[in-house]
């Protein structure tokens, strides 16, 4: 089999299984109905991954690259520190937003029952978006000769807190609770926290 059809066919099982994720919330997903939903059998499904685990792992991969690298974007075209972190709060609320099933992975939600390194992959990249946080915090007194008031750790925490607050409401509400919904009025009173 080609390389490039062989790679599309893995493509089409993680969309089909994060589609599943967002059409079936509370739902376990079994190789069985993912299978069917993809349209082989559950044997060609382990052709392309060798367990469900490696398919979660895959989406969090997806996840993680999308996002570190939209960051990295966002840090290169914006040196100013509040518009830094307006967009990065703004990317993972979008990207909540528009990928609901994936976004039960990063709540925990979808990962009931399945391997714990897969709960440990999700910690890790929420810990590399807090460090990504204190980062630019960090910087503001290099670029701008501003300090904050509060330390930049407690800082980034409380962003990464908001941003996974929104997330799990998003979940919890089926959906239906959007994650941006009143960022702008939200994100005035969190600049009066942290530009205090």
């Amino acid at each position: 089999m080609p390389a490039t059809k062989r790679s599309n066919r893995k493509e089409q099982i993680l969309q089909s299984l994060a589609q599943m994720l967002e059409t079936s919330p509370g739902q376990r997903i079994t190789t069985a109905k993912l299978a069917a939903e993809v349209g082989v059998s559950e044997a060609a499904l382990y052709r392309h991954f060798p367990s469900k685990a490696r398919m979660f792992e895959g989406l969090i991969e997806f996840i993680e690259d999308t996002l570190l690298s939209r960051i990295n974007l966002i840090l290169e075209n914006e040196k100013e520190t509040q518009g830094r972190i307006y967009n990065i709060l703004m990317l993972l609320l979008a990207f909540a937003e528009k990928n609901p099933g994936i976004t039960r992975i990063l709540t925990g939600d979808a990962l009931q029952g399945e391997q714990e390194r897969l709960r440990e992959r999700v910690q890790s990249l929420f810990e590399k978006l807090e460090t990504q946080f204190k980062q630019v915090l960090r910087e503001r007194k290099l670029r701008e000769g501003k300090a904050f008031t509060t330390e930049e750790g407690a800082l980034a925490n409380l962003f990464l807190a908001y941003v996974e607050g929104k997330m799990n409401q998003f979940v919890r509400s089926d959906f239906k609770s959007l994650p941006s919904s009143q960022f702008e009025k939200q994100w005035i009173e969190l600049q009066k926290i942290w530009l205090a």
